[in-house]
């Protein structure tokens, strides 16, 4: 009995440890910037292909212009 309660208490433990530890924090903030910019992406993509398109078109025709 008292060589499980001291496994649980070990356990325990370690996941007081775990949530007090900080390493993965960046990680875990790149991931989250990550993925709100590709659901930006996603959601304004039309807006995007439109302006980048336009954009293209304008270097094209001003190049001749050089």
């Amino acid at each position: 009995m008292k060589e499980q309660q001291g496994k649980k208490e070990k356990r325990l433990k370690g996941f007081q440890q775990f949530l007090k530890e900080e390493d993965g924090m960046g990680t875990v903030e790149v991931i989250l910037i990550i993925v709100v910019l590709v659901g930006l992406v996603v959601l304004f993509k039309d807006q995007v292909t439109e302006i980048v398109e336009s954009l293209f078109k304008k270097i094209t025709s001003q190049t001749g212009k050089l």
